[in-house]
């Protein structure tokens, strides 16, 4: 592994670490995912953006530019993020750092799963992992950090 893949996969394992909120309900989701979609629109993004609470997919908005495609990659990144409990990105970085390729040796269904980035894991302090934010569209570095960017933005919000 080089040491700029090494020094991203640090980064990627802090923010995991440190975005923790203090709390997340529906009306969360709806204000998270609204802080979403007009950054994106205003940016111009093409995105699709999802956001789940426990199994429940509790927001979903999809911008001009995304496709259907977008859907199907945010789903599979999604049940990555759910069952790692960790960042899609994260999982992908990992395998690649102990020189494993996720779609072979995770032994997992690759129309199911993708271990790329875009979907970070909604952490509650002292609870633990409780539903998923993500993305889809971007390169999957930017789609990953689209997605931190508003977290963090938000979790420093709740925390006041």
């Amino acid at each position: 592994m080089s040491d700029d893949a090494r020094e991203t996969l640090d980064h990627v394992e802090q923010q995991e670490r440190e975005i923790v909120l203090p709390r997340f309900d529906l009306a969360d989701a709806w204000a998270l995912g609204s802080r979403m979609r007009a950054a994106a629109l205003e940016a111009g993004l093409p995105i699709v953006i999802g956001i789940t609470f426990g199994e429940a997919r509790v927001f979903h908005t999809a911008l001009p530019g995304s496709s259907a495609d977008n859907d199907g990659w945010l789903d599979r990144k999604t049940r990555v993020a759910r069952r790692y409990g960790r960042s899609s990105y994260g999982v992908g970085l990992s395998f690649r750092a102990a020189g494993k390729e996720f779609d072979t040796e995770a032994r997992l269904d690759t129309s199911l799963y993708a271990a790329h980035g875009g979907v970070f894991p909604v952490s509650i302090a002292g609870v633990g992992v409780v539903g998923t934010v993500g993305v889809s569209g971007l390169p999957q570095a930017q789609d990953h950090a689209f997605v931190v960017e508003h977290l963090r933005a938000y979790s420093a919000e709740l925390a006041g």
